[in-house]
């Protein structure tokens, strides 16, 4: 056989053995997790996990792994979602501060005048301000979700694509791909269960044409019943 002839089976080879690779990350991923278990290395398990869970097993195995989605990236719109929110928050507190000085008012001038109308006045006061007041809470708890909720993304985004602190990271666009694992362990004869939730980002900087390439990344472990 031909050098050129063993040169392409080599390629064909390799190219297949590239592609099983990378269609399979969940396999080199848990099973460089379930080592680092082994040896009680919680440094490499965090590199790997948002919330590392230590896991002890004599053996494991993967059961069922869901089809991989791609989505698009989540934290622009988050960070949208956040930033909206907060200026209609802030934009909220002037009439609730304007409400509460109207109802204190007219509160301190009850106590001059109790008549039937200085009374029907103080409790439509009250009744707008709770009201207002009331909205204003909703707003602020509604910011603090989508706050939380984006700061949550942004680490995860940080932490698949592995560079350390990005002071643009919530304008990176591009794709999110995502899978959920099912594991079995054995410990002494006892099995146990769990879900693995993976993800890879894969995004760019469209103002510096630069693209970035994550690594997968378990981003939860749940136990199953």
């Amino acid at each position: 056989m031909g050098r050129k002839c063993l040169f392409a089976i080599g390629a064909v080879a390799f190219l297949l053995t590239l592609t099983s690779c990378t269609s399979k990350p969940e396999e080199s991923l848990l099973k460089s997790y379930f080592h680092a278990t082994v040896l009680n290395d919680v440094t490499t398990l965090s590199s790997m996990a948002i919330e590392p869970m230590m896991i002890e097993c004599d053996d494991w195995e993967i059961t069922a792994v869901t089809e991989e989605t791609i989505e698009e990236a989540f934290l622009p719109e988050l960070n949208k979602t956040e930033l909206e929110l907060k200026t209609k928050m802030e934009d909220h507190i002037g009439p609730t501060l304007d409400a509460k000085d109207d109802l204190d008012a007219a509160q301190d001038e009850l106590k001059y005048n109790r008549s039937a109308a200085m009374r029907r006045k103080v409790a439509d006061l009250q009744t707008a301000y709770d009201a207002i007041f009331e909205e204003h809470k909703q707003l602020q708890k509604s910011y603090n979700d989508a706050k939380a909720a984006a700061a949550q993304e942004e680490e995860i985004t940080k932490f698949s694509l592995n560079m350390g602190d990005i002071a643009n990271a919530r304008t990176l666009t591009g794709q999110v791909h995502s899978k959920q694992v099912e594991v079995k362990t054995v410990k002494e004869g006892q099995e146990k269960n769990y879900r693995f939730y993976i993800r890879q980002y894969l995004l760019q900087d469209e103002a510096a044409s630069a693209n970035y390439r994550g690594r997968w990344i378990i981003t939860r472990i749940e136990p199953m019943l």
